[in-house]
């Protein structure tokens, strides 16, 4: 499996950089975020009630419902993986994230909310809309989102993460 995901990521960064040096610098990749939707995740029941209810608040308050995508929900896997074997809950690296986005998808905008520690999709969420800070990303002006949801198979906590991302 993990050499399969990374032949894909190998490929997609062969292709990146052989389009990244084309010989019209001025011509632009038309990037589809639907086509970019590339690699295979297998969403967990949490992750997809997280998603829905996040739409389902968006679209309550007059905003667009955002577009999964599973790159993005690889991109937050990654950081869950992290948090739970360096036992912490922070962005360490989003930067690095958001830039590789950015450069895959083309995303114009990124942003992420992570939670710990709840044992439902819904006190997470509820958790983010009563902080305005991670509110704000929720309501954000953003089109695709991406998410992880693990437990800690040592303390069986929950680590999230999601990002939003503008395309």
């Amino acid at each position: 499996m993990k050499a399969k995901l990374l032949h894909v990521l190998l490929l997609v960064a062969v292709i990146h950089n052989m389009n990244s040096c084309s010989s019209d610098a001025s011509e632009k990749q038309d990037r589809n975020a639907s086509s970019l939707n590339f690699m295979n995740y297998e969403y967990n029941s949490s992750e997809l009630e997280t998603m829905a209810l996040i739409n389902e608040y968006r679209v309550s308050v007059g905003l667009n419902a955002l577009e999964k995508n599973n790159y993005i929900s690889y991109k937050s896997e990654e950081h869950v993986n992290y948090m739970i074997v360096n036992n912490v809950v922070n962005h360490d690296d989003f930067v690095a994230r958001s830039e590789d986005i950015m450069s895959v998808l083309g995303a114009e905008k990124v942003d992420e909310n992570i939670a710990y520690n709840y044992s439902t999709s819904q006190a997470a969420v509820e958790a983010w809309l009563n902080s305005p800070r991670h509110k704000k990303r929720i309501i954000g002006d953003f089109t695709h989102f991406g998410i992880s949801i693990r437990q800690d198979p040592v303390n069986s906590k929950k680590y999230y993460a999601i990002i939003f991302v503008k395309i």
